[in-house]
């Protein structure tokens, strides 16, 4: 799979016999190898996990609340990236419906801001410790519909790289635009991924049921 010039690697089931994918987004200064390990967690093979490297470890130099001008031109090349991926998988016959954004910390910012501005049905939406892309106030115009996708924000109460505020803003974004979204914020928590997101990431896969081809 080429998108790019991005380095993706994979695991779990070979496309053109998964139940469904699940492109995982790794955070600043962290690999794709080391997002893809999360993948054993949700105790299923018949999904195809794929991870594209970000250059140098980071999706882009400034805080995901910078202006967007400001990480740009690497933003909108880290949207492209996933946007190639999503296209490779439908090309392999993997629907969108049937794929599943994840992300952790930068990572769970870029899958949010990308499931956004590229709305449709998807498998689902994960974001553990993230929010929607932009300063305080930035426009939120996003075209489209979520058409019912499942979506799950976690995120800590007092994590210092994650405002509680913006984690309520992109679950309302994301409502708004027909995406069937849960939020989870834990006291607490930190930095981090707790069973309980893991516990809502699998009951997502769950959901996606084999086609009568793949059976």
């Amino acid at each position: 799979m080429t998108t790019l010039t991005t380095e993706v690697i994979g695991a779990g089931a070979p496309i053109g016999a998964a139940r469904a994918a699940m492109i995982m987004v790794h955070g600043r200064g962290a690999s794709a190898r080391g997002i893809l390990d999360l993948s054993s967690a949700f105790d299923a093979r018949d999904v195809a996990y794929i991870a594209p490297q970000a250059e140098s470890g980071s999706w882009y130099p400034y805080s995901f609340m910078s202006p967007i001008s400001r990480n740009e031109p690497y933003l909108g090349n880290a949207l492209q990236t996933l946007s190639g991926v999503v296209e490779d998988l439908e090309r392999d016959g993997m629907p969108s419906e049937r794929i599943v954004l994840l992300g952790f910390s930068q990572g769970a910012c870029l899958a949010l801001e990308f499931a956004a501005r590229n709305a449709r049905r998807f498998g689902g939406v994960v974001a553990l410790s993230g929010g929607l892309i932009g300063p305080e106030g930035a426009p939120r115009n996003y075209a489209g519909s979520l058409a019912g996708t499942p979506v799950f924000l976690g995120c800590s109460d007092v994590d210092s790289h994650i405002p509680l505020e913006r984690v309520h803003e992109s679950t309302d974004v994301l409502r708004k635009l027909g995406g069937d979204v849960t939020e989870k914020i834990y006291p607490g928590m930190g930095h981090t991924i707790v069973q309980d997101e893991v516990d809502h990431v699998k009951e997502i896969l769950s959901g996606i049921r084999a086609p009568e081809s793949r059976k």
